[in-house]
């Protein structure tokens, strides 16, 4: 980390020193997972041990994860798996989910970004009448706004109508319990570099009964459900992530008070401020901040300028000027005001001051600037 008040963790969390150790160790075992000598023995007791690691924070089973290069192609592989399936998406999932199925029949959502269940249901309904098979893909914590989503409930519809469920739970790993069985799902995408792993590694867990077709092939890796020589160093840092992610979990409490002050205390400040979704259920580190007027990618660049780093809506589409989907889709004014502040477990009171004092300060600025150009 720099001296930059990092405030961005939704994006990406820093690399955690379990992580970079497990991963330093395991850059010394040369052997490739696949194998049968020492070495590479070695390497599949890496890739193993992480996978069970995986399998028990999501209550699922242990051969039935599959390691992807992260959340992206978990997405893919879960969206794209399944043959002959109409699919459904709510209308603010992550870009992975929405340009992986075009096609997807988008679910409406309220002016909070919560999904329509009983929209849903009548999609499913015709869907069964006229026998379609459906796959129901619904993230279970928004990365822009933090809102949490009701899939258990997703999941009983489902299954009243016969579909199966796929659950991008990148953003709500480590911030929310991630249970398979509670949630009613029959699959979901996790990534590592949300939880202070390494970028470039995830996993799409699958309920029994689930058969996939390969979107990578070429080897029989993962069961012949993704090719390609396992990324051991990438697993063991998963791995580590994933155990500290666990630990970690009261935490949230601290992060959820930071929070909230941070909101208060903006809010106090400008009393023009929108606070997108504020009164729903939301991820606890996570504030999509709107100031009208004021365009969220200048608020970025003067934040960064003043040794602050947060972002204007989801990581994947950075150098990308464009206008929050998530934001239009519940129908707020000015998409293009808002930025997104993301707190982690290195984050600290400290950091909410500066944060406080630097956007003040360049709010306080900006309205000045207004007010010589308007005389």
């Amino acid at each position: 980390m720099t001296d930059q008040v990092y405030l961005d963790y939704n994006a990406s969390a820093p690399l955690c020193e379990d992580a970079k150790q497990a991963m330093i160790a395991a850059m010394d075992v040369a052997g490739n997972p696949s194998s049968v000598h020492a070495s590479g023995r070695a390497a599949r007791k890496i890739v193993d041990h992480a996978r069970r690691t995986i399998a028990d924070l999501l209550g699922g089973d242990s051969e039935r994860i599959i390691f992807t290069s992260g959340g992206t192609e978990a997405n893919n592989l879960a969206l794209n798996g399944l043959e002959d399936v109409t699919v459904f998406t709510s209308a603010v999932e992550h870009p992975s989910v929405i340009e992986a199925r075009p096609d997807a029949k988008r679910i409406p959502v309220d002016e909070n970004g919560v999904i329509d269940l009983n929209a849903l249901e009548a999609m499913l309904k015709d869907a069964s009448d006229a026998g379609q098979k459906v796959l129901v893909s619904v993230m279970l914590a928004n990365n822009e706004t933090g809102v949490i989503q009701p899939v258990a409930k997703v999941g009983l519809l489902a299954r009243e109508y016969g579909a199966k469920v796929h659950c991008d739970a990148v953003q709500a790993l480590g911030r929310l319990p991630v249970d398979m069985g509670r949630l009613l799902v029959d699959m979901v995408s996790i990534s590592a570099h949300k939880i202070g792993g390494p970028k470039g590694i995830g996993a799409l867990a699958i309920a029994p009964g689930v058969m996939l077709v390969p979107q990578i092939r070429g080897g029989g890796q993962e069961k012949y459900r993704r090719g390609g020589t396992e990324n051991v160093v990438g697993i063991a840092g998963f791995d580590a992530a994933a155990k500290r992610a666990e630990a970690n979990m009261a935490r949230m409490a601290d992060i959820a008070q930071m929070r909230d002050r941070l909101e208060t205390e903006l809010a106090s400040e400008a009393p023009e401020l929108l606070i997108a979704a504020k009164g729903t259920d939301r991820l606890v580190n996570t504030s999509c901040l709107i100031l009208p007027g004021m365009p969220g990618e200048t608020q970025v660049m003067a934040l960064d300028l003043a040794g602050v780093a947060i972002s204007s809506g989801s990581a994947c589409s950075s150098g990308k000027v464009r206008e929050s989907h998530v934001l239009k889709e519940m129908g707020v004014d000015e998409p293009g005001s808002a930025i997104r502040v993301s707190l982690g477990l290195e984050s600290t009171d400290d950091d909410i001051d500066t944060f406080v004092r630097v956007w003040s300060r360049m709010r306080g600025n900006a309205a000045r600037k207004k007010a010589r150009h308007a005389a």
